[in-house]
C-alpha cells in the first residue's frame, strides 16, 4: 500500500512488456542495495532479500526524518545528526531541514576528488576530447573564487553566466558557490530580451559572458548581445569575458577569463548554512516574468547524492553525460554528479552534428557509462533508422537516462533493439522546481515499455483527481504530499511567498501540485503524459509563453496571439502559434519568416513555432488570461465539452474556430 492507501500489486492485471529484468546478482551489486542493507542493520529493519523497492520506498516516505538522516550519515555529508533534528518542521511550504548545520556545495564536490580519474572530459563540435584533472579543476575554482572576492563579491551576491556547456561554466559556478555567492545561468542561444527577463530581476554583481558559440557547424557571434546585457544590467560591476570565437578580443572594461583564473590555488570555502542560496533557476509561468527559483546548498547536495547514487547508481569510476544547455536544470544535475566522485562529460554543440547519431559517437569516444538525452533525440535516431549499437563500441554504457517529455513505448523498444539488450533504460520525470526527480528509475525493478518505474525514494508522489482524491489507472494531477529538501527556499522578489504558494499550493494548501498529468497503474508503474499547464517544454527546455508573446506582440501586424505546446500520443511535440492580424494585413510567407526569425533571435531558437496560423481572434478568460490550457487540450483530443468551460470565456464563439481546427488535425 502507498500513503494514499492504494494497492499496487493486484491480481488479474495483465503483465507489462518487460524489456529488462534485474537478477539477484545485479541487485546485490547496486548502491541502493548496499544502502538498504546498511539502513536495515542500523535500524533493525528488513527490506527483503533481494531488496524490495516498494518496501524501501514506503519506509522512506513514512519516515522522512530517518531516511534523510541516514542519507546524510551514509554519504558523510552531515554525519551524526539526530533524527529529531533532521526535519523539526514537517510542512509545505515552510519545512525546516537540518537546522543549525552547514553545507557548502563546492566543498562537498572536492571532498570526492580522486587523483587517478579526471573530473571533467570536455568535448565540442570543433574540439577533441580533453581531460581535466581534479587538481586542475580545484586550482581554477580556487583562482576564480579568489577573483570574485577581490572584486568585492560577498555571500548572497549574484553571479550570472551567459555561457554554453563548457568547463568554464562549471568553474564559474563552483567558484561562486565557494564564496557563498548565488549562481544563475542562461545559454547563449537565448536572445537579449529573454536573458534580461531573467537576469534583470536578480541584479547580478558579476556577469560571465561568452563572445559566441558554435552550433551545428556554424559560428554565432554574441558580442552585440553581451554589449546590450552590460548596458541593461546596471548592477553588474564586472564582466568577465570568455573567448570562444574571438580569442584575442576582450571588451572594453571587461576582465579576461584567463586573468580571472590565472592564479591557481586551493579554494577557501565560505561556511554556508544548510539553507543558504546556491543557485537561481527559472521556471516560466504563462504570464509575467519567469519565476526565479532559489535552491539551497544542503537540499541540493542531499537530493543529488540520493538521485545519483541510489537511483542512477553513479559513483567513482563512472563517466556521466547528459546532453543539456546551461538553461536547463539537467546541466545543474549533471554537474552535481561530481558530488559522487563521477567524471562529468561536458559537450558543447548540437546533438545531431555532423550526423543524427553524434551523441552515440561521443559516448564511444569518451567511454561514457551513464548516457542521458531527451526523448526527442532518441526518437530522431529511431526515425532515422539508426542502429548505434552496431556502428559504435558502446560496451561502456551501462545505463541510459531520458527526461524532458514522455518517452514512447516504441522508443523504449528501439533502445533495446538498436542500442543494447543489456543496457538499463531509466525514464525520469521531475522539475526545475525541485532540481531533481519525482518519478524515476531503479535497478531493483524491471523496465517496461512506455512506463516510468516508480516514485523516487522519499518522494510522496500521488495522482489526484479534481476533487483531491487519489486515483489509480487514470490520469490525474501529479501531487507531492510530503516535503522534499530541495524544494525551493523561495522565489526571487517574492517576500511574502504569495507567488510561491500560488504556483504550487493551489488548489490544495499544503500539497504540491506540479502541473503534470500522471497515471499510476495498478502495477505501481507510472506514466507522465505532459504538462497540465501551458509551459512550453520542448526537449526538456522550458520557456513561458510570455517570452513568445513579448516578441510577437511587438509586430504591428499582430493584434493578438496564443502559442501552445501540445504533447502528442506518439511522443511528438507540436508547437503552433495562432495570430490575429490587423484588418488590413495578411499572413504572408514573408510575415511568417519574420515572426520566426524574431522569436529565434529574441527569445529562443529552441522554441520557434512549428506553424503560424491565422485566426479570427484569441479567446480569453473573463479576467483577461489567454485560454492556453483548454485550447491545448482540444488539440490533444479532449472532448470540447470537457476541455473548455465556455461560461468563463470572453467570446465563446471564438472557441468554435479552434474546435474546427482541432478536428481537422484529428485531435478532437
Amino acid at each position: 500500500m502507498d500513503p494514499a492507501g492504494r494497492e499496487w500489486h493486484r491480481a488479474g492485471v495483465p503483465d507489462p512488456e518487460v524489456l529488462w529484468q534485474p537478477t539477484p546478482e545485479t541487485i546485490a551489486g547496486t548502491r541502493i542495495a548496499a544502502f538498504a542493507a546498511w539502513v536495515a542493520e542500523r535500524r533493525g529493519l528488513s527490506f527483503g532479500d533481494p531488496v524490495d523497492y516498494d518496501r524501501l520506498w514506503r519506509w522512506s516516505v513514512e519516515h522522512l526524518d530517518q531516511f534523510w538522516g541516514d542519507v546524510a550519515e551514509w554519504t558523510g555529508v552531515l554525519p551524526g545528526v539526530p533524527d529529531e533534528q533532521v526535519l523539526p518542521r514537517r510542512q509545505m511550504p515552510g519545512a525546516v531541514w537540518f537546522p543549525g548545520t552547514g553545507v557548502n556545495f563546492a566543498q562537498e564536490v572536492f571532498r570526492q576528488a580522486a587523483a587517478d580519474r579526471p573530473a571533467l572530459v570536455s568535448v565540442a563540435e570543433d574540439v577533441e576530447p580533453e581531460e581535466i584533472s581534479w587538481a586542475a579543476l580545484r586550482g581554477q575554482v580556487g583562482a576564480f573564487a579568489a577573483t570574485l572576492r577581490r572584486l568585492g563579491v560577498r555571500p548572497g551576491d549574484r553571479v550570472a553566466g551567459y555561457l554554453p556547456n563548457v568547463p568554464e561554466a562549471i568553474v564559474a559556478f563552483l567558484g561562486a558557490a565557494t564564496v557563498g555567492a548565488v549562481w544563475s545561468s542562461c545559454a547563449p542561444d537565448f536572445g537579449t530580451r529573454a536573458v534580461l527577463d531573467r537576469f534583470a530581476q536578480i541584479e547580478p554583481t558579476v556577469l560571465v559572458a561568452v563572445d559566441g558559440y558554435r552550433w551545428n557547424g556554424r559560428e554565432h557571434d554574441r558580442r552585440d548581445v553581451v554589449a546590450e546585457l552590460r548596458e541593461a544590467l546596471p548592477t553588474v560591476q564586472t564582466t568577465i569575458s570568455l573567448p570562444r570565437l574571438f580569442p584575442s578580443e576582450v571588451p572594453d572594461g571587461a576582465l579576461s577569463w584567463a586573468d580571472a583564473v590565472a592564479d591557481a590555488q586551493d579554494p577557501e570555502f565560505e561556511p554556508t548554512p544548510f539553507d543558504h542560496p546556491l543557485w537561481i533557476v527559472y521556471s516560466s509561468g504563462t504570464t509575467g516574468l519567469p519565476k526565479g527559483i532559489v535552491h539551497g546548498h544542503g537540499g541540493v547536495v542531499l537530493e543529488q547524492r540520493k538521485q545519483a547514487a541510489l537511483h542512477m547508481d553513479v559513483g567513482p569510476g563512472d563517466r556521466f553525460f547528459w546532453y543539456a544547455s546551461t538553461a536547463w536544470i539537467m546541466w545543474n544535475i549533471s554537474t552535481s554528479t561530481l558530488l559522487c566522485g563521477a567524471t562529468v562529460v561536458v559537450y558543447d554543440g548540437a546533438p545531431t552534428y555532423p550526423a543524427v547519431d553524434a551523441l552515440f559517437a561521443l559516448a564511444a569516444r569518451t567511454g561514457i557509462t551513464y548516457f542521458g538525452a531527451s526523448p526527442g533525440y532518441l526518437g530522431a535516431c529511431e526515425k532515422a533508422g539508426q542502429r548505434p549499437g552496431e556502428r559504435y563500441d558502446l560496451s561502456a554504457v551501462r545505463s541510459i537516462g531520458v527526461t524532458g517529455s514522455p518517452l514512447p513505448a516504441s522508443t523504449f523498444r528501439w533502445v533495446y533493439d538498436a542500442v543494447s539488450r543489456e543496457v538499463f533504460l531509466g525514464s525520469l520525470s521531475g522539475g526545475t522546481d525541485v532540481a531533481t526527480g519525482f518519478i524515476g528509475s531503479s535497478l531493483l525493478l524491471p523496465v517496461t515499455a512506455g512506463e516510468l518505474q516508480r516514485p523516487m525514494l522519499a518522494v510522496a508522489a500521488a495522482s489526484w483527481d479534481e476533487r483531491g482524491e487519489p486515483v489509480t489507472g487514470e490520469l490525474g494531477e501529479l501531487v507531492i504530499t510530503e516535503p522534499m529538501p530541495s524544494m525551493p527556499l523561495h522565489f526571487w522578489n517574492d517576500p511574502d511567498g504569495a507567488r510561491y504558494r500560488a504556483a504550487y499550493f493551489e488548489p490544495w494548501p499544503g500539497v504540491w501540485r506540479h502541473g503534470d498529468w500522471l497515471e499510476i497503474t495498478e502495477r505501481g508503474t507510472c506514466q507522465i503524459t505532459g504538462r497540465s499547464d501551458s509551459t512550453l517544454n520542448r526537449g526538456g527546455v522550458r520557456m513561458g509563453t510570455a517570452d513568445i508573446y513579448a516578441v510577437v506582440e511587438a509586430f504591428p501586424e499582430v493584434v493578438d496571439c496564443v502559442v501552445l505546446g501540445v504533447e502528442l500520443p506518439d511522443g511528438g511535440y507540436w508547437m503552433p502559434l495562432f495570430v490575429q492580424l490587423a484588418p488590413a494585413d495578411e499572413l504572408t510567407g514573408e510575415l511568417v519568416d519574420r515572426l520566426k526569425a524574431a522569436i529565434r533571435s529574441q527569445a529562443s531558437p529552441r522554441h520557434v513555432p512549428d506553424e503560424v496560423i491565422a485566426v479570427p481572434g484569441v479567446p480569453h478568460t473573463r479576467t483577461g488570461k489567454r485560454l492556453e490550457v483548454p485550447l491545448k487540450r482540444l488539440f490533444q483530443g479532449v472532448d470540447p465539452a470537457k476541455a473548455v468551460n465556455t461560461g468563463t470565456v470572453d467570446d465563446a464563439s471564438l472557441v468554435e474556430h479552434y474546435i474546427t481546427l482541432a478536428r481537422q488535425r484529428g485531435g478532437s
